[in-house]
C-alpha cells in the first residue's frame, strides 16, 4: 500500500482546523464560508491524480476494501451518516 503527501497552504489548514473542530463539536457537516469548500477542493484535485486505482474495473471492490480496512476496529457513532456503516 503506497502512502501519498498533500500540500496545503497555512491559511488552508487553519480554514480545514475550523471547518474539522466545528464538525466534531455541533455534529453538523457545513460550510459556513467558501474557503472551507475550496481548500477541501483542492485537497482532492490533488487525490485525485494520485492512483490508477480509480480508473480501474474494479473501482467499486477496491473502494469498498478501502472503507473497511480504514473502519476496522471503530466503534463509535458516527454523525450524519446516511446508508454506509
Amino acid at each position: 500500500m503506497n502512502d501519498y503527501t498533500l500540500n496545503i497552504t497555512e491559511d488552508e489548514a487553519v480554514v480545514l482546523f475550523d471547518f474539522f473542530h466545528r464538525f466534531d463539536e455541533s455534529d453538523k457537516l457545513e460550510f459556513i464560508h467558501s474557503a472551507e469548500y475550496i481548500a477541501l477542493m483542492k485537497i482532492a484535485g490533488q487525490i485525485d491524480r494520485t492512483s490508477p486505482a480509480f480508473f480501474d474495473q474494479e473501482y467499486e471492490s477496491l473502494l469498498g476494501s478501502a472503507r473497511q480496512r480504514i473502519a476496522e476496529g471503530f466503534e463509535g457513532e458516527v454523525p450524519g451518516m446516511k446508508g454506509g456503516t
